[in-house]
């Protein structure tokens, strides 16, 4: 009888789904990897944390939110899709200069820690106030042209105090020295920029008497016509009182365009995780590795589809009607 009743499980499907499901259970303990090429990418974000990047004109789960923490989602959703042995570093931006706050490091087994930092960048980590962005993108690049990183840069483009023409950044030594992408933070319209007090706490936003609307940084430049008040000493830009936009903010994408130009990049509008996400996996980034890779989800994936077939096998094996003739 016990022969029999052996014979009878031998020959039932069910005894061979579950011995193969109880395999490939065991296999997920011994972590199965195999070597394959695929590409990897190693990157360098530096983020622009001055106050123009508190504007709130992105959108998350139907709420308005700064443009600093959309950045912050958009980077967090997109090391998640890193394949694994790529490397992410991270800086910040402010005034004329950008600060590594830790060199590329690998994203599978560092995830958390990257996670962590990017969730704890606050604009009140800025040390000025001024915003040179074409100084800060310069200084970004002298500082990682000769690591193998590639750049990405990403900010609102808006000059504060705006730029003075005669002062612009020279980047003939620094064009081609490094792969990158300039990335273009913010909506096309003028925004309200919040205002904090020292604790951090809003107190309205910044009025057109709360900003500078020109430079007013050496000498004035040649194509501009001295207006009141003008002495060549203590008073090159003329005393006459100017009024302008620059209280509000807006993406300045020409100017960002022009800037990429002028450093051999290419330039991306922040728009979602998504995009940005394939704007960075391209061959451009690329570097084709031989790794590891972890096979385990397809034993994990097995294991269902066996058990699926011992306790559900109606939805595997639909019987057909029969129909008399």
């Amino acid at each position: 009888m016990r022969l029999q009743h052996l014979s009878k499980n031998l020959k039932d499907y069910r005894f061979y789904c579950l011995s193969l499901a109880l395999l490939a259970m065991l296999a997920l303990f011994i972590k199965p990897s195999v070597i394959k090429q695929q590409p990897v990418y190693n990157f360098t974000f530096i983020i622009d944390i001055t106050r123009s990047m508190n504007a709130r004109d992105y959108q998350l789960n139907e709420q308005a939110v700064s443009r600093l923490q959309f950045v912050k989602q958009a980077l967090g959703e997109l090391i998640l899709k890193l394949p694994c042995q790529s490397k992410v570093g991270l800086g910040i931006f402010t005034e004329r200069h950008s600060t590594l706050l830790f060199e590329p490091i690998e994203v599978c087994s560092s995830y958390a820690e990257i996670d962590s930092v990017i969730d704890s960048i606050d604009w009140r980590m800025a040390w000025a106030a001024d915003s040179r962005i074409s100084k800060g993108l310069a200084s970004a690049i002298t500082q990682l042209k000769d690591r193998d990183s590639h750049l990405v840069f990403l900010t609102d483009g808006q000059e504060a105090p705006p730029l003075n023409p005669r002062y612009k950044t020279d980047f003939s030594d620094l064009k081609d020295q490094q792969k990158g992408l300039l990335v273009g933070v913010g909506g096309l319209q003028n925004v309200a920029i919040p205002k904090y007090n020292n604790q951090g706490q809003q107190q309205g936003v910044y009025q057109q008497d709360d900003v500078p609307h020109r430079s007013t940084f050496g000498m004035a430049p040649t194509s501009s016509v001295p207006a009141g008040n003008f002495n060549a000493r203590n008073a090159p830009f003329g005393g006459a009182i100017v009024t302008g936009d620059q209280h509000l903010t807006r993406l300045y994408e020409p100017y960002l365009q022009q800037l990429s130009k002028e450093v051999a990049w290419s330039y991306h509008r922040l728009e979602s995780s998504e995009l940005l996400n394939r704007a960075l996996q391209t061959p451009v980034f690329a570097q084709q590795k031989q790794v590891q890779s972890d096979i385990r989800p397809y034993f994990a994936i097995l294991a269902l589809i066996l058990l699926a077939l011992v306790y559900f096998p109606y939805l595997v094996f639909k019987r057909k009607p029969h129909y008399k003739k």
